[in-house]
C-alpha cells in the first residue's frame, strides 16, 4: 500500500521550501523502496523549483543525488536486496525499448522520467530526494560500493556522472591535456575524476581564491579567467574543454584554448544562448559539444571507478531547516564543494 512520508517541498517558484508530508507508492514487483540518508542539492534544484527552466507542478519536491539503504524490494526483484547501499541519480524510469535505452543511453530516450518534477509512467508526479523514502523500479537503482561513504556518494549521481560521462567519452586519459572550467558542484569532481584518469588538469576559475584547493583536489596548474594573459598564455593547449559553469561566458574565447580536433564540452546549463563565432571552430576543425549525466550501465561504472580511486564529493552536510539557507549560499558560490541534506533531519 501507499504510504505517506516526511518531505521537504517548494509550493511555488518564489517560496521557500517547507516540511510537508508525499504519497510514495506501494512497492510494486519490481520496485525497491529505499530508506533515504543523504540528498544533494543540486543547482538544477534551484533553477527547477524556482520555475527558471519553466512552469512547474507544485508542490515539488527536489533531489537527485540520492543515498540510501534497501528497505523492501518487490516479489521480482532481482538486482537488490533489502540491506544493499544504493543510490538515484536524475531518472526513475525510461521505456527500456527504445534504441538509446537499448543502447545503455536512457538519458536520451523520450520517455525518461526525471527523478522529480516529472510525469511517470503510471501518470503520477515524480518527488525527489528531499524525502525519508522513495520507490523506484530496480532498474534505476545503482549499487553504492563499500568503499565510498554514502553523505560523500551522494553527489556523485548528478556531479560525478555529468562530469565522467563527457571526460569517458572524450578519452580523458594519460598524455591528454583537460581544462576544467569553473572549480564548484560539477568543476570539483571534474578535477578529481580526470585527475584520476590520469590526464593532466587545469582549472579555469574567475579568480585565484580557490587555487589551493584546486591543486589538492588533483589539477596541476590554476588560471584566473580574468587575467587576460590566461588566454594567451593558453593559447591551442588542451584537447579537451568541460565547462561546468551555468553563466555566460565567451565561449569563442575558450575555443582559442583548443588544440587542433579538441573539444570543448558544456555540461552547464545557463538560460541563455552561448554565441560561437564560426571561424573559433573552423580554424582548429574544433568541435562545441553537450552531455548529460549519463545512463545507468555508465552510471554503475562511474560509482566504481570513483570507490577504486577513493574518490567523494567534498561536501558540507546540513539539516532539512537549512535547506532555503544552503539555496542562497550556493547561488552566492558559498559552499566547497556540495550541499548533502541528512535525511535524518526530515523524521
Amino acid at each position: 500500500m501507499a504510504t505517506m512520508v516526511n518531505a521537504y517541498a517548494a509550493h511555488s517558484a518564489t517560496d521557500g521550501l517547507i516540511p510537508t508530508q508525499i504519497e510514495r507508492r506501494a512497492v510494486g514487483p519490481h520496485d525497491v523502496l529505499i530508506d533515504i540518508k543523504f540528498s544533494g542539492i543540486c543547482h538544477s534544484d534551484i533553477h527547477t523549483v524556482r520555475g527558471e527552466w519553466g512552469n512547474q507542478n507544485y508542490p515539488l519536491v527536489p533531489g537527485h543525488e540520492i543515498a540510501g539503504i534497501v528497505a523492501e524490494v518487490g516479489p521480482e526483484v532481482t538486482k537488490h536486496k533489502v540491506g544493499d547501499r544504493v543510490g538515484v541519480g536524475c531518472m526513475v524510469n525510461s521505456c527500456m525499448e527504445c534504441e538509446n535505452c537499448l543502447a545503455g543511453d536512457q538519458q536520451f530516450c523520450e520517455q525518461s522520467v526525471g527523478t522529480y518534477g516529472a510525469r511517470d509512467r503510471d501518470g503520477s508526479m515524480t518527488q525527489g530526494g528531499y524525502a525519508t523514502h522513495v520507490v523506484v523500479t530496480e532498474n534505476f537503482a545503482l549499487n553504492i560500493p563499500e568503499g565510498i561513504d554514502l553523505d560523500v556518494a551522494a553527489p556523485l549521481l548528478c556531479a560525478g556522472i555529468t562530469t565522467f560521462s563527457p571526460l569517458r567519452h572524450w578519452g580523458a586519459g594519460p598524455g591528454k591535456k583537460i581544462a576544467v572550467v569553473g572549480l564548484g558542484g560539477l568543476g570539483h569532481m571534474a578535477v578529481k575524476i580526470a585527475s584520476a584518469m590520469g590526464a593532466e588538469v587545469t582549472v579555469l576559475s574567475q579568480s585565484l581564491k580557490k587555487k589551493d584547493d584546486g591543486l589538492k583536489l588533483g589539477a596541476t596548474d590554476y588560471r584566473a579567467t580574468s587575467d587576460e594573459n590566461t588566454f594567451k598564455d593558453l593559447q591551442k593547449n588542451f584537447d579537451l574543454i568541460i565547462n561546468t559553469v551555468s553563466a555566460s561566458i565567451d565561449v569563442s574565447a575558450y575555443l582559442g584554448l583548443l588544440r587542433v580536433n579538441g573539444t570543448m564540452v558544456n555540461v552547464g546549463a545557463p538560460a541563455e544562448p552561448l554565441p560561437v563565432n564560426a571561424f573559433a571552430l573552423i580554424g582548429g576543425r574544433r568541435s562545441f559539444a553537450g552531455s548529460q549525466i549519463g545512463g545507468i550501465e555508465e552510471t554503475q561504472e562511474m560509482l566504481d571507478f570513483c570507490a577504486q580511486h577513493g574518490i567523494g564529493a567534498e561536501i558540507e552536510v546540513i539539516g532539512a531547516t537549512q535547506i532555503n539557507e544552503a539555496y542562497e549560499r550556493v547561488l552566492a558560490s558559498d559552499v566547497r564543494y556540495r550541499f548533502v541534506i541528512d535525511t535524518a533531519t526530515l523524521a
